[in-house]
């Protein structure tokens, strides 16, 4: 969005930058807070939240802030940034209902907490930035039917995948191509890793084990492929998307079902190729003329056409998707309707009796990404809600999980919502 940059220097300039807080001080949030703060004019950091306040505090130090004031009061906040002072906080409820704060930015990955201040930012009139992929396909249509009523914009981040792959989506669109694939460029797959396999490179890496665990496991990409499949309508081809391995992403051009492509289009990954880790769009055109450009311009013989970016940069391009919301009414990524796709919950391992879940990036499951027909018709459970269930009975290997399998945790709001999602769109 090269608009962007004309439009917030443009805000700088008359002294009224878009007013940002980030709820989440964790490896992202630090880095999108070091980004606004370093590199966009136009955009003020007012708060951040972070149940460490210290890893709040951290956030603004290691962006060259030194001075930050702490807040427990909205009053107390609004009062802070109005005389410029940089904000820190404990209580992310105060950053959703603060008057003088423009957008909010949901940093923290949990699904249950990143529910409840998402939907008090909404009801207060805030326009949300999700960094969290995982909410996004759990009960993200329900979500945007929440932002509509509200006028207001949700969307999933600029820089993340699914960023990435629908402003690809949108540009093939827009110049003529046919949208009927929408990928992503994966290194590793394997659903048995587990947060002892990955503690080595969490630690090597700064992140958190469960973390790394859900990328390795497929369950991030799931999410994230669920949040591209009810952006666009796209479903899957299989369970668990094809995945197929290539060498260079343009050769998946030939490794996906045609028909399936032409029938609705898909979303899927390819497997070790290169350029990696980015993302792909397969645009579809067979008129005659074009062809015969596309090959003058190496694009291929057609009419399948491959568009792809060779890389994802989350915390460097989120602070686009602020500007976006906030100055041109823009998502980049929210779904357009009833959801397409589901993330299921699948056991990791023979499960027993009695044992609780431990939820995405854990040593119980893993999650695969399914058309949500399949899904509603098993009454499976969505791996965005597993975390705590109990089993009721014992479930094997690599089986899918049920609401007839399990306990919900009582009192979680995700469920109502999920509930609420269900009827909606039923």
């Amino acid at each position: 969005m090269i608009i962007v940059d004309t439009a917030l220097q443009k805000r700088f300039e008359q002294g009224k930058p878009v007013r940002t807080a980030i709820i989440g001080a964790g490896y992202m949030g630090r880095g999108v807070a070091l980004q606004i703060i370093s590199a966009f004019a136009g955009m003020k950091l007012v708060a951040v939240s972070n149940r460490t306040l210290s890893e709040a505090d951290r956030a603004y130090r290691q962006a060259g802030i030194d001075s930050v004031t702490t807040v427990n009061t909205v009053p107390h906040l609004e009062e802070a940034i109005s005389r410029g002072a940089y904000c820190i906080t404990e209580d992310a409820m105060l950053l959703c209902r603060a008057d003088n704060i423009d957008a909010v930015i949901e940093a923290t990955g949990e699904i249950e907490f990143g529910a409840r201040v998402t939907v008090e930012a909404i009801s207060h009139g805030k326009h949300v930035i999700l960094m969290n992929a995982e909410l996004d396909a759990t009960i993200g249509p329900l979500l945007q039917v929440y932002a509509d009523r509200a006028g207001i914009i949700i969307t999933n981040a600029d820089g993340d995948q699914p960023g990435v792959v629908m402003n690809l989506l949108r540009f093939v669109r827009t110049i003529g191509y046919r949208p009927v694939l929408a990928g992503n460029i994966k290194g590793l797959q394997d659903h048995y890793r587990t947060p002892e396999t990955q503690k080595a490179f969490a630690e090597q890496n700064k992140q958190k084990p469960k973390m790394v665990t859900s990328f390795a496991d497929g369950t991030k990409i799931s999410m994230e492929m669920a949040v591209v499949a009810n952006a666009t309508g796209f479903g899957v081809g299989t369970r668990g998307m094809y995945g197929p391995r290539c060498k260079h992403v343009t050769e998946a051009l030939n490794l996906f079902p045609p028909e399936q492509l032409l029938n609705g289009g898909l979303v899927d990954y390819v497997l070790g190729a290169e350029p990696g880790p980015g993302v792909f769009v397969i645009g579809y055109n067979d008129h005659p003329i074009k062809k015969q450009y596309a090959h003058y311009f190496k694009m291929g013989d057609g009419p399948f056409y491959m568009f792809y970016v060779p890389y994802h940069l989350p915390h460097l391009e989120t602070p686009i998707t602020v500007a976006r919301a906030v100055l041109f009414g823009d998502a980049a990524i929210s779904p357009i309707g009833a959801p397409v796709c589901e993330v299921l919950t699948m056991a990791k391992r023979d499960l027993s009796s009695g044992e609780a879940l431990d939820g995405i990036g854990g040593f119980t499951c893993y999650g695969v990404l399914e058309n949500m027909e399949v899904s509603r018709k098993g009454n499976l459970l969505p791996m965005g809600l597993s975390e705590g269930c109990r089993l009721k009975k014992d479930v094997s290997k690599d089986q899918p999980l049920s609401y007839d399998d399990v306990e919900l945790p009582p009192g979680r709001l995700c469920d109502k919502l999920r509930e609420e999602q269900n009827r909606y769109f039923s």
